[in-house]
Parts: structure tokens; C-alpha cells; sequence
């Protein structure tokens, strides 16, 4: 699996290093999580990595477009290795939970803007928000 990651930071020209690997194996193993729990998770591995080296890795993996960083409003940001397919994001109002969802169903007019003000687009992000399973069975407990 590690050479799977370090194939990944060489496929972009980036230098394998134990930290680059350890936020890789992080947001592989966990998905839409947080700057101080991807330092946990890390810490976890390499005890002495610094809050700053994460930052600078979630930065340059991001800009590599290894890791996507997603924010939707109102939340602290968060990422994901997941990257390449332009999926979206449901969110629960209640707890925060988020999940990806593979694709809108029938006509999507927000995917293909009317006016695109000359603007090449690359990607569009669209958020749906809910509740989820967990929070929605605890709301019809009470």
C-alpha cells in the first residue's frame, strides 16, 4: 500500500517523504476529516511531525490536486482523497456529518452554467444539505 502512495507523490513530481505518506494513508483511510485530525492520525505514526509540516503537506497535495479540500458554509474545512471526478457533498444541519454523493440525477443546469461569463469552468461544487440517518432516527426517538 505505501508503494500505492509513494507511486502517487511521484506521479506528480512530488518527493516521498514520511509525513506526504502518512496525510496520504490519513485521508485514504478516512474521508472528509479535518486539519487536527488528520495531525492526530499522523501523529499517531510520526509523534514529532509538527502542526506546521501537516499544513505544508495538506498544502502542497492540494495544489498537486492529490487531496481535494472541500468547505462547505459554515464548517471548518476538510479533506479528502478522493479527487478527479467532480462528485458532491451532502451535510447533516445536525452533526456535521458528510458524504460524498457520485452524481446529480436528471437535469443538472447548475453542472453547465446559462452564462459563464467567459470564464473556462473546470468544476462545479454543489452541497446538499440534510439530515443524516443517525441524527434523523434520534430526532424520532424522542
Amino acid at each position: 500500500m505505501a508503494s500505492d502512495l509513494e507511486a502517487q507523490l511521484r506521479s506528480v513530481s512530488l518527493r516521498v517523504t514520511r509525513p506526504r505518506l502518512a496525510v496520504l494513508a490519513a485521508l485514504r483511510d478516512h474521508a472528509h476529516i479535518d486539519t487536527d485530525t488528520v495531525i492526530a492520525l499522523v501523529r499517531a505514526e510520526l509523534p514529532r511531525v509538527s502542526h506546521q509540516a501537516v499544513y505544508d503537506v495538506l498544502r502542497a497535495l492540494t495544489s498537486a490536486g492529490l487531496v481535494r479540500r472541500i468547505e462547505p458554509a459554515g464548517t471548518t474545512a476538510r479533506y479528502e482523497s478522493r479527487v478527479g471526478d467532480n462528485h458532491h457533498h451532502v451535510v447533516c444541519r445536525s452533526c456535521g456529518a458528510i458524504a460524498d454523493i457520485d452524481c446529480t440525477v436528471g437535469h443538472a443546469p447548475c453542472l453547465t452554467p446559462s452564462n459563464d461569463q467567459g470564464f473556462l469552468v473546470d468544476e462545479a461544487e454543489v452541497v446538499f444539505w440534510g439530515t443524516c440517518p443517525d441524527c434523523a432516527n434520534r430526532r424520532d426517538a424522542q
